[in-house]
């Protein structure tokens, strides 16, 4: 009778909660999202988080509200959501430099970006733009001819250590013979006004950001960084038709933090895929040189792993050192 007394508890136990995870799944969301971006305002992190998190939030029926936490190149951010309550109301734009880079090369983070979060979906990429001040050089054969005439005047900028624009340019000067000198800033859009006043002499990053200072002149593209020419950008030749085997790009994602209900994380997946293949949504991101890439959960963590193989091989061959 004991037994038959345990049982009865257990199930109801059971049931109760159940019952609950059911209400909670079907109350979400009950409340706005927040989507952590973890580069600065400005950046093509936060432009692409606004033009997905909003379409989302129709979707869903709450806004999604983007919070960017930049710094520690994109460790800071990337915390905040890793110890952020496991309930859906929570997402983050999935870090290119933090789950490809810092992943592969750092012994310690105060996350695990396989244990503490659950990928849910590739969401765009880009092949990054070569651009210089409008006095500069207009192709990339007279940017490599300039840069080994005078390596000393040569500087690039990037969105801090380990960025794709750091990566990037770091294999232009593997590539090219060079020793263009890296400069670390907190945020792109602090390189950008660099390059736009000539303090830095180049920058490669993604279209998101530079192509609205290209139209009107400020600085000028002279490349992309993909195998091969860019769909959006088909008038810019690649760096790789100069430079054989460059061939680098930009991209992002979705996950959710670890724990997270399966059905909360199947009704995220749904809505993301949806707003990323609506019209308008593709649309927008075309204008900014963004091509989507939605997938299964399962297919954006193989990506994630492979993407991280092949940076650590780069930074290997380019000799790149990071410090704890």
């Amino acid at each position: 009778m004991q037994h038959l007394r345990i049982a009865g508890c257990a199930a109801a136990i059971f049931a109760a909660s159940t019952t609950f995870c059911t209400a909670a799944v079907q109350d979400f969301p009950n409340r706005p999202v927040r989507l952590i971006v973890s580069t600065a305002i400005g950046s093509s992190n936060e432009v692409l988080a606004r033009i997905v998190g909003y379409k989302m939030g129709e979707l869903l029926g709450q806004p999604f509200v983007i919070d960017a936490r930049p710094g520690a190149s994109g460790i800071i951010g990337t915390d905040l959501a890793a110890k952020s309550p496991p309930d859906g109301h929570t997402l983050l734009l999935v870090s290119q430099t933090v789950f490809s880079t810092q992943a592969a090369v750092r012994n310690r983070l105060p996350f695990d970006v396989d244990k503490s979060f659950i990928p849910l979906t590739g969401v765009a990429w880009v092949s990054s733009v070569v651009t210089v001040h409008p006095s500069g050089p207009n192709t990339v054969a007279e940017l490599v001819q300039a840069a080994r005439a005078e390596p000393q005047r040569f500087n690039y900028g990037s969105a801090g250590n380990g960025s794709p624009a750091h990566l990037s340019g770091a294999l232009f000067n593997l590539l090219a013979g060079t020793q263009i000198t890296h400069v670390p800033y907190k945020g792109t859009a602090l390189a950008v006004t660099d390059l736009v006043s000539n303090q830095i002499q180049l920058l490669i990053t993604s279209p998101l950001v530079v192509m609205p200072h290209v139209t009107p002149g400020r600085i000028k593209a002279i490349a992309t960084t993909g195998a091969k020419r860019d769909p959006q950008l088909p008038q810019l030749p690649t760096v790789a038709e100069t430079l054989p085997g460059y061939n680098l790009t930009q991209w992002w994602g979705l996950a959710a933090v670890a724990g997270t209900p399966r059905a909360i994380v199947n009704a995220l997946h749904d809505a993301a895929v949806k707003a990323l293949n609506s019209p308008d949504v593709k649309d927008k991101l075309a204008q900014q040189g963004a091509t989507v890439f939605p997938g299964t959960p399962a297919d954006f963590a193989a990506f994630i792993l492979r993407e991280r193989a092949m940076t650590a091989d780069l930074i290997r061959r380019a000799g790149i050192v990071f410090t704890d």
